[in-house]
């Protein structure tokens, strides 16, 4: 049986792909009792235009609190978004040109 990966997991994948790209800067945010609550994972700027994504493993739910903070960074012109995979990540910062 195929098990979900854990989140630290996707973590990686997404910090591995921003890496990747060029123009970027980002950083893992921590936890605890000196941050703030809802924060997401990871922030960042791709371009000159802000990013957050808040990172779950498949099947995964982002907390009400969480999603607030999302939806006011996206309030301000940032890019925001609850990713379980580096593929949801790229689609957002770089998505296809028609």
């Amino acid at each position: 049986m195929n098990k979900a990966p854990l989140e630290s997991q996707v973590v990686k994948q997404i910090s591995a792909y921003l890496k990747s790209l060029p123009e970027c800067w980002f950083m893992k945010t921590h936890g605890g009792r000196f941050g703030k609550k809802g924060i997401p994972d990871i922030v960042g700027c791709h371009k000159g235009r802000m990013f957050a994504i808040e990172v779950k493993r498949p099947g995964g739910k982002a907390t009400a609190l969480q999603l607030h903070e999302l939806k006011k960074i996206k309030a301000a012109g940032g890019i925001a978004l609850v990713a379980e995979s580096k593929d949801e990540v790229a689609e957002a910062l770089c998505p296809p040109r028609w």
